[in-house]
Parts: structure tokens; C-alpha cells; sequence
């Protein structure tokens, strides 16, 4: 075979494509999509075929050759290489940047990787769980519609599935799926959930609904051999099922036939490290691409979400009522902690209700988003507070660990026995944490079984199901957790959510705070009353303690008056020139000196004009000091994407050329400005 040269795409952050010569024996040519093994500076290293050809630009003397090309693997598709390099393209990052970390890593290191073998146990062994088939509940009406539109919709059809916490929108999915692989001999389903901690549930729904149908779970929390195993299963085409998180949008899918994002609204489908892209939005463009369905479901849509819903570019589908028979959605009454000030962090009125439900049997959640003991301790003598050396930010108390922990740069220190600046030996805790809140519920309920979920109860692998699985059980009267426990759990029998301290959301110079708190509220209150009342059971109550029980947020919760909400909430946005009225990107700077950050960005603002482009001033950083190292900001926006995408372009490459002692990003569609 004819030497040819081979384009490559590697994971490297400034050009991230490069031409190598390869060497044919009697093999065949490589192609497109495949992956090579390639020299590069001092070491090997894996990349991506882009172009196969005859000629290229580069000198004899200076082309290297390609070492080996992994050709036991089917090639990625040109669809899949098209969406990486839309990805590549919108996210102004290079498509090795892109491509490559979607794969797993075991496929993209270099040295030897048992790829024969992989693919052996696959087809040997293969994903399928064998399990006793279970029947089809009976819909009712609006969930037996919404799962027919969503089954015999054709070509691209975004859908959003608009129903209240309980309404059964998980069975609308799994009958829509269940037409769509009745329909399609060798389609496939990817379902996306925000979290790894909701994968089991429905992992273990679709096995039962599905026995003998391959389903293949994508997410961080597999070993790299599992997370290949699966890879490879959806890759081939054999997995009809695709459960994950975000990162398996990128996942290889040649029969891709329906998408469905659960909880579309959650941030967690937005990438907050390296290429900061949306799942969600590259889903909706993939369902584009491939001329197939999408289905958005949420109790709370993104306003995003339903602007595109109401202006008629998303058509949505409507639950109103819980699936459940004689299942209402839970009565919400705000406690003004003015009037009935709280004990150990809880009102009067909250304490009854949990001894009304601990003497009745039945399930309460507490619901605190903020994990630790105290935020903060301090000494009443001098004021001096327990801030992080490291971060603009407290150290927060872990009173079981004996510690103080930054949650932003992970510095731990022990607790200080006196003041380090007077000398008081009375240090106070200021605030509550999960931590606290559950010490205070022992000491009032030393009878009670009471159970913490939260990032520092669960680091242990398996330890979160363990949890959950113990509160479906039946085997916890009190669970007081963050938001892990806020959404896709269905606790059966929880009657009671008391929601504590979601006041400091209400003041957030972030303008998407509202938004989130109140969906934030929203999905809690829904984990009660989802079961059918029994006779003599509780009526199910959601308490929210506040010192603004007058705010108009509050008000809409009490109401599950999302629609009246969102519409305002719009509307504000629109006025402001907000998203989605107006498109954003984000240009952090990081420096030792914030000096030096802010000088940069003032450099960056002052390189290029462009028309239609608004060019704010530079900032510090909410948080302006992590780990040591200054942040500053710099927001672009305009009311045209094309006009904010072509500025884009150009801006980077004059960024590029700039010599600065700082670390730089672009975020395109920030979510937290």
C-alpha cells in the first residue's frame, strides 16, 4: 500500500491538529474516525484520524510517522464526528480537546490496551440482565398521550414534558421507549439524568421493564474497564438502552433513534471544568442532526426551555395531576420564623410535625443545602472569623471530623482550642449545617432513626444507594439532607419536607438565583405525599421556614404556580436583556495578583470592536480568591449568536497573541456569572 498522510486530532489546548506520514505494508488504509497511535514532542500519545490524503504542507524532514492504528475498533461515524465539531466549534476549544476526552480512557492512552479481549467478553457476555418481565402499568389519560406523542413523534421533534413533581413522567418515558423499540429492530434510546445518585432507581426500572434488551450506563463512577465495556456496547450498536449522566452525549450512538433529558432544568448538565459545554444543548442539537425526537422533562422547566415552549419551537405536553390514584400534590404552608422563633434551627410548628409523623410511622425530610456543621465559627470576644487562608471564603466547621474544611480548596485544619487572635477559648459555631441540624434532632428524638445524606456521608463508593435504598426500606423516620435528596426519589412513605434557611438565595447578585431556588423548592416539596393516602395517614405538608414570608417567590411555591412565575421571571429578563433574550460569554482571568488578571482583561476588552458586541468592564470574582490564585471576569453579550460566534472567533485568535502572566478561559453560555 501507497504511503499517505494522516490529519490527526490531539488533546492539546492550542492547535490540536497535526499531519503524519503513514507507512502501508499489506494493510489496509486507515480511514476517518479511526484512532492512532502517533509520537508527539517526547512521548506517544493517542489521537483521532480527521483526513486521510496524498499531500501536505509540512516539510519531509519535519513529518513524523503515525506508529499503529487501533483497527480492531469500528471507525466513529460521521455523524459523531460532526457533532464533536460543532461542539468544538460553538465552545471555541480545538476538536482534539473535544473528541478525545469523550472516549474512554483506556482508549485514549497510549501503550497497550487489551481491546481484543474487551471485545470478546462483550460478545460473550454482553450487558443484558436477565430479569422476571414486569407489565406495563395502565397510564391515565394525559401521561397515555404525552407517551403516544412522544412514541410515534417523527423526524426532529423537540418535546418538552411539562408535569408536576409525582405525575409519573419516568413511565411516560419507559412506554414511550418501549414503542420506539418495538418500532425501530435495531434503534437506540439515550437517557440523560443530572446525577449518578438517580442512575440505580431507574437503571433498575429499565432492567425490569426490558429483560433481555442490552442497556449500557455511562458516568464517572464506573471502573475505566466497565466504563469501555459499555463504551464499546453502545459503539457497536448492540446497547438498545444508553443510561448516563452528561458526558454520555458524546458517547458513539450510530443507531440513535430518541433522546430524553430528565430534570432538563438541572445546572449539573452544564461542564464547569475544561470545555464548559452543555449537555442539553448539544442534545438538542444532536436530535437536530440526526432528524429524531427529544424529549425535555421537568416539574420546573429552564426559562430557556420554556421560552422555546411558549414562542412554539418546542411543543409541550402537559401532566397536571400525580399518576398515583388519590396522590395530591403536598400542602405547602410558610413558617415566619419573626413570629415563631426557632429552637436548634426549627419552629415550633416544625417540631410538632415531625413528632405528629414520628408517632404516626411515617417519613420526614429535612432539607438543608448546606453540608458541615456550622458555616463558620467565631470568637464573640474579638470577632475574629474562621476564614480560609487560601480562598475568599469561611472554613466550615465538621464537627464529627473534629476539622475545619474549606469546601472550595479542600484546606483542613484542626480546630483552634483558643482564638488565634485574643486568645478566647470560647469559640462559637455560627449557622447550621446538615451536621448540626442532625445533632440537635438526637438530642429531641433520642428514639428516632435519623439519617444524614450528604457529600460527606456519602464518599464511599455505593454508599449514597445505600442510603436511599434503607429510607425505601422503610428503615428511617428523619432523613435530613442537600440536594442530593431533592429530586427522583420516590419515598413512599415521606408526608412531611421541612426546608430550612432558603432565605440567602433570595439576595444572590447572580440573576438565576430565583430561578433555581425555586425549582430547588419545588422538586424537595415533591418527595412528599407521592404514595396514596392511606386511612389515617397525614396530610402531606411541605414547611418553609422564612423571614420573608411575603416575597412573591415564596408566594407561587405555596401555590405550585410555576406557569404564573416563569412568565414573570421572562418578562424581567426580557426587560434587563437577559438570557434568553440576549446571548453571553464569560472570559475569566487567573494571576497570582488580581492586578495582573484585571489587567489582562482590560487588554482583551480594549483589542477588538465589533458592532452588535457590548463589552462590559472587567470584575473581580465573586469568590476572587481560590487556592491562591486571583480571578477576574469579563462578560461579552449580544443580541445576535451568529454576530456574538463570529466576534468569537476573531477575539480568540487576537487573545492568542497576547503574551500575559495569567491563565485564561471562555465560557460560552455561562451559566454562573
Amino acid at each position: 500500500m501507497a504511503t499517505c498522510i494522516l490529519t490527526v486530532a490531539l488533546d492539546t489546548p492550542l492547535n490540536s491538529s497535526f499531519d503524519y506520514r503513514w507507512r502501508g505494508d499489506d494493510g489496509p488504509r486507515p480511514c476517518v474516525g479511526q484512532l492512532v497511535l502517533v509520537p508527539f514532542a517526547h512521548r506517544e500519545v493517542v489521537g483521532l484520524i480527521t483526513g486521510v490524503g496524498d499531500t501536505t504542507e509540512v516539510a519531509p524532514e519535519k513529518l513524523k510517522d503515525a506508529l499503529a492504528v487501533r483497527s480492531q475498533l469500528a471507525p466513529l461515524s460521521t455523524q459523531w464526528l460532526a457533532l464533536a465539531a460543532f461542539a468544538a466549534d460553538y465552545y471555541q476549544r480545538p476538536l482534539g480537546e473535544v473528541a478525545l476526552p469523550g472516549l474512554p480512557r483506556n482508549l485514549r492512552v497510549a501503550g497497550t490496551v487489551n481491546l481484543d479481549r474487551a471485545l470478546k467478553k462483550l460478545a460473550k457476555h454482553g450487558l443484558v440482565h436477565d430479569s422476571a418481565p414486569v407489565d406495563m402499568p395502565v397510564l391515565n389519560d394525559a401521561q397515555q398521550q404525552a407517551a403516544d406523542a412522544i412514541g410515534g413523534a417523527v423526524g426532529f421533534t423537540p418535546l418538552l414534558l411539562y408535569g408536576v413533581t409525582g405525575s409519573g413522567k419516568t413511565e411516560v418515558y419507559l412506554q414511550a421507549c418501549a414503542q420506539v423499540l418495538a418500532r425501530e429492530s435495531e434503534g437506540q434510546i439515550l437517557i440523560l439524568v443530572p446525577e449518578i445518585n438517580l442512575t440505580p432507581q431507574l437503571e433498575g426500572n429499565i432492567r425490569a421493564r426490558f429483560p433481555g434488551v442490552m442497556l449500557a450506563t455511562l458516568h464517572s463512577s464506573l471502573s475505566e474497564g466497565e466504563r469501555m465495556l459499555h463504551w464499546l456496547a453502545a459503539h457497536q450498536g448492540k446497547a438498545r438502552i444508553i443510561l448516563g449522566t452528561r458526558l454520555s452525549i458524546l458517547a458513539s450512538l450510530p443507531q440513535l433513534k430518541l433522546i430524553v433529558i430528565d430534570e432538563e432544568h438541572d445546572p449539573s448538565y452544564k461542564q464547569q471544568e475544561g470545555l464548559r459545554y452543555s449537555a442539553r444543548d448539544l442534545a438538542v442539537w444532536r436530535a437536530r442532526q440526526l432528524g429524531i425526537p427529544i424529549v425535555l422533562g421537568s416539574a420546573t422547566p429552564s426559562l430557556e426551555t420554556w421560552h422555546h415552549a411558549g414562542s412554539g419551537r418546542y411543543r409541550k405536553l402537559e401532566l397536571r395531576e400525580r399518576a398515583v390514584k388519590d396522590a395530591v400534590l403536598p400542602r405547602v404552608k410558610l413558617l415566619d420564623m419573626e413570629r415563631d422563633k426557632p429552637k436548634d434551627g426549627l419552629t415550633s410548628h416544625l417540631l410538632a410535625a415531625l413528632r405528629q409523623r414520628l408517632e404516626r410511622g411515617e417519613q420526614s425530610l429535612l432539607f438543608l443545602n448546606r453540608r458541615g456543621y456550622a458555616p463558620v465559627i467565631c470568637c464573640e470576644s474579638c470577632g475574629w472569623i474562621s476564614n480560609c487562608t487560601r480562598c475568599t471564603s469561611f472554613m466550615v466547621l465538621h464537627k464529627p471530623e473534629h476539622r475545619l474544611r474549606c469546601h472550595h480548596c479542600s484546606l483542613e485544619l484542626r480546630i483552634p482550642r483558643h482564638c488565634p487572635t485574643c486568645g478566647n477559648v470560647d469559640l462559637q459555631p455560627l449557622g447550621r449545617g446538615t451536621q448540626r441540624v442532625e445533632e440537635g434532632l438526637q438530642q429531641m428524638f433520642p428514639a428516632a432513626r435519623i439519617l444524614r445524606i450528604d457529600a460527606d456521608s456519602t464518599r464511599l463508593k455505593g454508599s449514597a444507594q445505600a442510603a436511599f435504598d434503607s429510607v425505601h426500606r422503610g428503615e428511617v423516620d428523619i432523613l435530613i439532607g442537600t440536594q442530593m435528596v431533592a429530586k427522583g426519589h420516590d419515598f413512599k412513605k415521606l408526608t412531611l419536607v421541612g426546608i430550612l434557611n432558603p432565605d440567602t438565595a433570595l439576595f444572590s447578585q447572580d440573576y438565576r438565583a430565583s430561578e433555581r431556588l425555586f425549582a430547588q423548592l419545588m422538586q424537595v416539596a415533591g418527595r412528599a405525599g407521592r404514595a396514596a393516602r392511606g386511612e389515617g395517614a397525614s396530610v402531606s405538608e411541605v414547611l418553609i421556614q422564612t423571614r420573608y414570608a411575603a416575597h412573591p417567590l415564596y408566594s407561587a411555591v405555596v401555590r405550585h404556580d410555576y406557569d404564573r412565575f416563569a412568565g414573570s421571571l421572562l418578562e424581567e429578563r426580557r426587560q434587563a436583556a437577559l438570557p434568553p433574550y440576549m446571548y453571553q460569554a464569560l472570559l475569566r482571568a487567573e494571576a497570582r495578583e488580581l492586578a495582573l488578571a484585571m489587567a489582562f482583561l482590560q487588554a482583551a476588552r480594549d483589542c477588538l470592536v465589533h458592532d452588535g458586541i457590548t463589552i462590559n468592564d472587567p470584575i473581580p470574582m465573586t469568590m476572587t480568591r481560590v487556592h491562591n490564585v486571583e480571578r477576574a471576569q469579563l462578560l461579552v453579550e449580544s443580541a445576535s449568536r451568529p454576530a456574538l460566534q463570529a466576534f468569537l472567533k476573531a477575539w480568540l485568535a487576537q487573545l492568542r497573541d497576547m503574551k500575559a502572566r495569567v491563565k485564561w478561559s471562555l465560557e460560552v453560555d455561562p451559566l454562573d456569572i
